[in-house]
């Protein structure tokens, strides 16, 4: 006999797998993999870039759980789309900037790796801006 007290809803963990199987949610999970690969190359040889990655990890985990569970749709008094893209757009800029800074002043084999993995994120960054541009909808 069935549980009639549970109305059958999807899952946690089906919510999840179906979201990252989407364009956004790949986007989210690399931009969220990078920023973390970036911030312990920075902490190991530039700490005092290191609150970039910071501040973009919290900021793409943020939009990461928004949009995985849906309050995108049911918190209306945020406009998400210009929200998403001005993260995006930002991070990109700010990701290019100091990856620049980092490979002209040289340094050790991580602080190269770190600034060649922040050009690449901020391609990842850059491309999610074009992708979620509200006005190409």
């Amino acid at each position: 006999m069935a549980d009639s007290r549970h109305p059958s809803a999807p899952s946690c963990w089906t919510t999840c797998t179906n979201f990252l199987c989407t364009q956004k949610g790949i986007l989210l999970f690399a931009q969220i993999i990078m920023c973390v690969s970036i911030l312990t190359l920075f902490s190991a040889s530039a700490p005092g870039y290191s609150s970039l990655s910071v501040i973009e990890l919290i900021c793409t985990c943020i939009f990461f759980v928004v949009y995985m569970c849906d309050l995108h749709t049911k918190i209306q008094f945020i406009h998400w789309p210009w929200s998403d893209f001005f993260r995006a757009f930002i991070a990109a800029i700010l990701y290019l900037i100091t990856s620049i800074v980092v490979l002209v002043e040289r340094g050790s084999r991580s602080r190269i790796t770190a600034g060649v993995l922040g050009l690449i994120a901020a391609s990842l960054f850059g491309y999610d801006a074009y992708v979620t541009f509200p006005l190409r909808q």
